[in-house]
């Protein structure tokens, strides 16, 4: 019998839900507004039930020595999805999250708290003032998943963020970005462009019919100073159950076409999903 009661509080900016999976016995979905968070199984952070984070994992895992600790700033917390899982995977890595909404720390924090000893540290406080606070060359990955219930703020989609993540990062680090948009990807190609002025090698993960304009979806931006794994990259996002392409090279030209990077005084949110997209009833 499952006697899990679902959680609700008016948080910082907005209606969160916290929502027990009846698949999974120790599953649970976040909601922010009806949009879908985060999902974390507390008996097994290993288990990714989002597509998009999955592939923010095969980023993480071959980022480095394999099982190696890393030193990450996530930029956005939710339930914690990816450090529970990188606490898992990469034994002893430090660990900091920046999420801006107190009430949602603290509601996470009474429902699904993290393992004692976890290496995680979770601040109160906004992403780009938490990664320009970062120290230089002092991080292996910065992972950039901020939404106001479903658009990410303007303020992170500049090329002087761009800057601040390449600062932050040492010289193998790996930047990565949840991103979401839909053809004719202004967005999307805009964040493109923002990393092609920073980062030397780039690469982008995301469904076919995402890049083929079919549907509104998330798109993974992959970034560095140093080559990618692109092939290893491929093969893994090609394997999952929902499987995704790599596009980088010629053809992530090709998608970027010529947008021009946009400044702290140009950026916009990204767009809202049409018809509610990823909202949950």
């Amino acid at each position: 019998m499952d006697d899990r009661i679902p959680a609700r509080a008016d948080v910082d900016f907005g209606t969160a839900r916290l929502l027990p999976d009846v698949d999974r016995p120790a599953g649970w979905l976040l909601t922010v507004d009806g949009a879908p968070q985060s999902y974390v199984d507390l008996a097994d952070p290993r288990h990714l039930e989002f597509e998009y984070v999955r592939r923010l994992a095969h980023v993480a895992d071959l980022l480095g020595e394999p099982a190696g600790p890393l030193d990450v700033l996530h930029l956005g917390g939710g339930a914690l999805t990816l450090p529970r899982y990188l606490a898992a995977t990469r034994p002893g890595s430090r660990q900091h999250v920046a999420e801006a909404d107190r009430g949602l720390i603290a509601l996470v924090g009474e429902h699904l708290p993290l393992p004692a000893g976890c290496g995680i540290e979770v601040l109160p406080a906004d992403a780009r003032k938490a990664l320009e606070a970062a120290q230089p060359a002092a991080l292996d990955l910065v992972v950039a998943d901020v939404y106001g219930g479903s658009r990410s703020p303007a303020h992170l989609a500049s090329v002087e963020f761009a800057r601040a993540a390449a600062r932050a990062l040492r010289p193998h680090g790996v930047y990565a970005a949840n991103l979401a948009d839909a053809a004719p990807f202004a967005f999307l190609r805009s964040q493109l462009a923002c990393a092609a002025a920073v980062f030397p090698y780039r690469c982008v993960l995301a469904e076919p019919g995402v890049l083929r304009g079919r549907r509104f979806g998330n798109v993974v931006l992959v970034a560095s100073h140093e080559e990618l794994p692109v092939h290893d990259l491929a093969r893994r996002a090609a394997a999952d159950a929902f499987p995704a392409r790599t596009v980088h090279g010629p053809a992530l030209e090709r998608l970027t076409g010529g947008a021009q990077p946009v400044t702290d005084a140009d950026a916009v949110p990204s767009p809202e999903p049409p018809g509610g997209s990823f909202t949950v009833g």
